[in-house]
């Protein structure tokens, strides 16, 4: 199967095209350093050309209010080349809870991109994925000084990038959901909490205060980022740690 990762040299896309070359299919990395822009569509015909499926792994390079116009071009963009190439399976990384936070603009950007994709004509696949454990040290440094690390105790179930990545592989090699699979970690916990641990594990002396106006999860509400019926992953977070 020819597979075009759109995103393909990033955290999660690089290893998205490990694993489906891995696999037996043929996949290929596409990206700004590969000459494919998805805001100016440069690329994109070529990208997409020949293609059995597309995997849009792209992100807003901001979480504020200019994240929705992100999504809404590079969405365009794509689905009218996949349309264009005869695509027949579009396969989109979303957050688990995206549409249960219109507070936060990033959210509400991601919302809107997986909207976008199911109004479509093309078969498609949203993976909805928790919160990853390799952005926890940018969220503790959100509300960070010398002393102290300021956090909700929002509940989160945070999932390791390997295991994101192996399930995006997975579903983008099978049959178009036309819906959505959400992937979580095997464990909860609340942000605090995990900044605890996380600080612990580095000998980091800060204290964790817990805050619910702190940062950017302060605008979750109840455990809208958690499912414990999703597709569990396999990584516990000590695991990772270490």
């Amino acid at each position: 199967m020819q597979i075009a990762v759109i995103g393909g040299t990033g955290l999660i896309g690089s290893q998205v095209v490990k694993n489906l070359i891995a696999a037996g299919h043929e996949a290929v990395p596409h990206s700004q350093s590969t000459g494919v822009d998805v805001i100016t569509g440069q690329g994109l015909d070529e990208a997409v050309a020949g293609a059995d499926v597309v995997v849009n792994l792209t992100n807003s390079p901001t979480f504020d209010e200019a994240s929705p116009a992100f999504f809404q071009t590079s969405m365009d963009n794509l689905l009218a080349a996949a349309r264009k190439g005869g695509v027949g399976h579009f396969v989109i990384l979303s957050i688990v809870g995206t549409d249960q936070v219109p507070e936060l603009d990033y959210y509400r950007a991601k919302a809107l991109q997986e909207t976008l994709l199911a109004a479509g004509t093309i078969p498609y696949s949203i993976v909805r994925a928790t919160q990853f454990m390799e952005f926890m040290d940018a969220v503790l440094s959100w509300t960070a000084d010398d002393s102290t690390v300021r956090l909700p105790a929002t509940p989160i179930q945070p999932i390791a990038s390997k295991d994101v990545a192996a399930a995006v592989a997975e579903v983008a090699a099978g049959a178009p959901l036309n819906g959505i699979r959400n992937i979580a970690g095997p464990e909860i916990f609340t942000l605090d909490e995990l900044g605890r641990i996380t600080l612990s594990h580095k000998g980091d002396n800060r204290t964790v205060v817990t805050d619910p106006t702190a940062g950017m999860f302060a605008a979750v509400k109840g455990d809208v980022l958690t499912d414990k019926n999703a597709h569990l992953a396999a990584t516990r977070y000590a695991d990772w740690l270490s």
